[in-house]
């Protein structure tokens, strides 16, 4: 190997880092340079070793090979804490934070040592206000948005003067506005001489925000680019290594005013945890070959919905929710899956997946009744085998085979399954949280082409999502669900992102009472429902 020269103008430089775990090779000979006060994207599909790099960079996984440089020094960073000393901070994905505890508290526990209770409040204080983070410092984290829990871990970060922040997935679950104020905020940072690592998936912030690039994929640096002269879609093709094929809708040939297939009126419910929201006169109506889509920023009743039309909480009264026009409100999750409603939970681990199981296993759990995966009580393991195996060929699912864990899979390409699981087994109705969560932009796309094809089948379909790109790219309709109330539907074609945005924040009028569907009824505040 040529060696790579040091960089003593380098915040942080990578050498010839390479990552092996049995049977994977996560990252081949990666070399990376980010200079001070830069904003620098690390792109690629899943799998291609983004997160073990991260984790590496971070103290979380120690190279097989190569060398870092932090600020022209050699340093070995063997844990966390070694990375915050050198000025290395880290906002993750999934959010470590204690709901019953309050937002200074959850602060204090972060830390690498013990400070005054005051003190520690006057040095937030100055952070919150030097880079414009409103927070209340004694409220309860369970009573935040997702974007005032995100802040809570960008000031952990901030407590520690960072010279290098890693961003992983920042904008996944928030509202446009949001969006703008972290990205306001990282611009500030980065004009103050601190250089920012970031990951996303979505191409159209990189361009906004990134003036460098790094582009991965099966472990090793592809390419580098400018993403403020590249386009998204170049991006796209450089991560996945081939042409990308863009979704378009297709809506000849898809059923014009079907049958109402999917309906709710009336649905409350009471929390079904300490933290969770209660559902308050939920109405709705998806129609055969229509896919609605319900916005709202994490928190707000999403998770309670679904659990409710899967069948895992029961509704107080059977005809609140009907299939086909028969009442399931208080069947159970198998009977209405035996009836033709399949649904996809948020969460992959532990509750979409059993991450001790296989694939095949997994298929078993949610396809046995459907594709008579049973005969007369026995499972019938070959056909499961079979199942999982186009599932995988199908949705391009990086796995060993049938045989996998499902923990053994990278998030993205356990979505991916769990994804194919559901939309092969042709569900009349399919209800989906989050589809494309962590999935990169070729996968995106195929996942949206394949709801979009199973709508054009005849199977109506409800998109919950906190991804307002991915809403307005396959819903017809779209609703906002905000303190567990849902606003009247929208025609697509009439909504805008910050008009969305504003609805998923709370900034909406009174939401449409459930027996008002098919008439007219009171909108949204025009200046924040519609173009």
């Amino acid at each position: 190997m040529n060696p790579v020269p040091v960089l003593h103008a380098a915040r942080l430089q990578l050498s010839e880092i390479s990552k092996s775990f049995p049977g994977v090779r996560a990252n081949e000979d990666v070399s990376l340079v980010v200079a001070p006060g830069e904003i620098h994207a690390l792109l690629g599909e899943n799998g291609a070793g983004k997160s073990t790099l991260v984790k590496i960079i971070y103290g979380l996984q120690a190279p097989d090979a190569g060398e870092i440089r932090f600020d022209g020094q050699l340093v070995t960073i063997s844990s966390p804490k070694t990375a915050r000393a050198l000025g290395i901070g880290m906002v993750f994905q999934q959010f470590s934070l204690f709901d019953a505890l309050s937002v200074i508290e959850n602060i204090a526990v972060g830390l690498d040592g013990a400070m005054d209770r005051k003190a520690l409040a006057g040095r937030v204080d100055a952070i919150l206000r030097a880079y414009s983070l409103p927070l209340d410092l004694d409220r309860a984290v369970h009573t935040l948005s997702v974007g005032e829990r995100q802040r809570i871990e960008i000031v952990r970060c901030l407590l520690v003067r960072p010279k290098l922040l890693i961003m992983d997935e920042p904008t996944s679950v928030l509202t446009p506005q949001e969006v703008e104020r972290l990205f306001a905020m990282l611009r500030q940072l980065a004009a103050e001489g601190c250089s920012i690592l970031y990951i996303s998936h979505k191409l159209g912030e990189i361009k906004a925000l990134c003036s460098a690039a790094t582009i991965l994929r099966a472990g090793k640096v592809v390419a580098a680019c400018d993403p403020r002269v590249e386009s998204t879609r170049r991006m796209a093709e450089l991560m996945i290594g081939a042409e990308l094929n863009a979704v378009e809708r297709r809506d000849e040939g898809r059923p014009a005013g079907g049958a109402v297939r999917l309906a709710v009126r009336g649905l409350s419910l009471p929390p079904v945890g300490p933290f969770s929201v209660p559902l308050r006169d939920i109405g709705f109506e998806v129609r055969a070959g229509e896919i609605v889509g319900i916005a709202g920023v994490a928190g707000n009743g999403q998770s309670e919905l679904l659990l409710a039309l899967s069948g895992e909480v029961a509704a107080p009264g059977p005809e609140m929710i009907t299939l086909d026009g028969r009442p399931i409100g208080r069947a159970r999750a198998g009977a209405r899956r035996r009836r033709g409603l399949c649904a996809v939970p948020e969460e992959r681990n532990g509750h979409a997946a059993i991450p001790d199981l296989s694939l095949t296993d997994n298929a078993m759990l949610t396809a046995r009744h459907r594709l008579a995966l049973t005969l007369a009580g026995f499972l019938r393991f070959a056909t499961a085998r079979g199942y999982a195996g186009r599932v995988i060929a199908r949705f391009g699912v990086k796995a060993t085979g049938p045989g996998a864990l499902a923990r053994s899979l990278s998030g993205g390409n356990l979505q991916k399954y769990i994804m194919g699981r559901e939309i092969m087994q042709a569900p009349g109705v399919l209800v989906v949280a989050q589809p494309t969560w962590g999935v990169d932009a070729g996968a995106a796309a195929a996942i949206h082409r394949a709801l979009l094809d199973l709508a054009a089948s005849g199977s109506a379909i409800v998109v919950i999502s906190q991804d307002l790109d991915e809403l307005l790219a396959v819903s017809d309709r779209l609703a906002v669900l905000n303190e567990g109330r849902l606003s009247r539907a929208i025609p697509t074609a009439t909504a805008t992102a910050h008009a969305l945005g504003l609805l998923m924040g709370g900034v909406h009028g009174e939401p449409v009472p459930s027996h008002a569907h098919g008439t007219p009824a009171r909108v949204p505040e025009p200046a924040h429902a519609v173009a």
